[in-house]
């Protein structure tokens, strides 16, 4: 399980496939989401394998998610923001996200 080894920064809500779960102001979308025990980000295109931030800057891309609909984007380089709208990806990105 992966923890924070200080809470700091201001609470802020967040939605992950449609539940809202709780991150800190300057956290990663990654953090975020293995904070909350969301530990796969995304499925890989070809088998399906469930992948999870390994890097955590920016290098592995196991990371990938949609991001306010916008799809592909490293959750390890985004910050969170109140309100964002994050989905797990399955699979390859879908033409026009």
């Amino acid at each position: 399980m992966f923890t924070r080894v200080v809470e700091a920064g201001a609470s802020l809500t967040i939605t992950v496939d449609g539940r809202k779960i709780a991150a800190r102001e300057g956290d990663t979308v990654a953090a975020a989401l293995l904070a909350a025990g969301i530990v796969a980000s995304r499925t890989t295109p070809v088998g399906g394998a469930a992948r999870a931030p390994y890097c955590l800057m920016g290098v592995c891309f196991d990371c990938l998610v949609t991001i306010d609909g916008v799809g592909s984007r490293q959750g390890c380089l985004v910050a969170v923001r109140e309100g964002m709208k994050v989905e797990t990806q399955k699979g390859r990105r879908e033409a026009g996200r």
